[in-house]
């Protein structure tokens, strides 16, 4: 045994490792994608994972449930107003006497009769439609302005940024309301054709709502992909691919924006509540969807004025908002942790 406070070098440190310790060493991987790693920590993520199912079961609750379901959103029944949840009306309770078979009113029936279940899935049909669309036009214009000014820079992202500064300025209910007015005439024309006769359906207000968010609503997601190019532009894989003779579209394109892709996911994920917020807000207001097509909002507009004697009419949209918010949240919580290079770890 070597002396501790001996200054003599160990020989035995520096002899040959055997064929089994230099195979212990050895760590096999096997080489996947990006995607691939990406998915498979999302897989391993339970809350994300949870958040997934929960949106697609809200997701089948909203878009398939309705195509069976035995009554209409626009549907109205004299003499079931107001019913409270799993009753008939005095017309069905006949119907049952006569030996027919009848559906029960699951939520019940709102100030027209009409039944409250399927409204409430059309509703969220309407906020799920607004807020992913919503998304998908705010990621697309603004991760593109954003990427294309941090990436030219100088006098070209000086004169894109005081452009954001301006349209961050512009009060979007205002134009939310111009836009609405300007547009009704030409809609009603087009309306009145077959082929554009689903615009009676959304109603003008809902089109001037994706008209605004996509002038107004993607100078966030233009400042957050602007600071994320500006710190990757000058790193030593941009200056290979310049090196290489690769165009400036290919680098913003396959370089710049690909290395943003989990802060991109993650603002786009957040997006769409905010976005079913928006909608839901002007719907409240009455500037969304044409009546009689519900929103969740103009669910929550309607029922606030019966609040105190029929609750539960107000508290079916809005605890559908409620876990349409959080489960988006979480699952984007979990995207940018699978998908975000710098959050890798081993």
């Amino acid at each position: 045994m070597k002396n501790p406070i001996s200054f003599h070098i160990n020989t035995e440190d520096f002899l040959p490792a055997s064929k089994e310790e230099r195979q212990s060493l050895v760590v096999m991987r096997e080489s996947v994608s990006f995607w691939q790693d990406g998915f498979r920590r999302l897989f391993r993520n339970k809350v994300a994972m949870v958040s997934a199912v929960v949106l697609l079961l809200i997701i089948v609750f909203s878009f398939v449930i309705p195509a069976f379901y035995p009554y209409r959103y626009e549907q109205q029944r004299k003499g079931a107003e107001y019913m409270a949840p799993m009753r008939y009306s005095q017309e069905e309770h006949d119907a049952i006497a006569a030996g027919e078979r009848v559906f029960p009113h699951i939520l019940g029936t709102d100030s027209l009769g009409r039944d409250y279940a399927v409204r409430v899935m059309v509703g969220g049909r309407i906020s799920l439609i607004v807020g992913i669309v919503a998304s998908a036009i705010i990621f697309f214009i603004g991760s593109i302005y954003g990427a294309v000014s941090a990436f030219f820079g100088g006098r070209t992202d000086n004169i894109m940024m005081r452009i954001v500064d301006i349209i961050y300025t512009i009060p979007d209910i205002l134009m939310i309301v111009l836009i609405a007015f300007a547009l009704k005439a030409p809609m009603q024309e087009l309306a009145k054709k077959a082929s554009f006769a689903w615009l009676n359906a959304m109603g003008v207000n809902l089109i001037s709502i994706f008209i605004v968010f996509a002038l107004l609503y993607w100078v966030g997601m233009a400042r957050i992909v602007r600071s994320q190019v500006l710190s990757l532009k000058e790193t030593d894989f941009v200056m290979a691919a310049r090196a290489l003779g690769a165009s400036n579209g290919r680098i913003i394109r396959k370089h710049l924006l690909t290395n943003c892709i989990g802060t991109l996911i993650i603002t786009t994920t957040l997006q769409i509540p905010i976005s079913i917020f928006t909608e839901s807000f002007l719907s409240f207001l009455g500037l969304g969807v044409a009546a009689p097509m519900p929103s969740l909002g103009s669910l929550a507009s309607s029922a606030i004025n019966g609040i105190n004697s029929y609750p539960y009419l107000a508290l079916s949209p809005a605890l559908l908002i409620a876990l349409i918010i959080l489960s988006f949240n979480l699952l984007g919580d979990g995207l940018r942790d699978s998908f975000d290079p710098k959050l890798k770890q081993g």
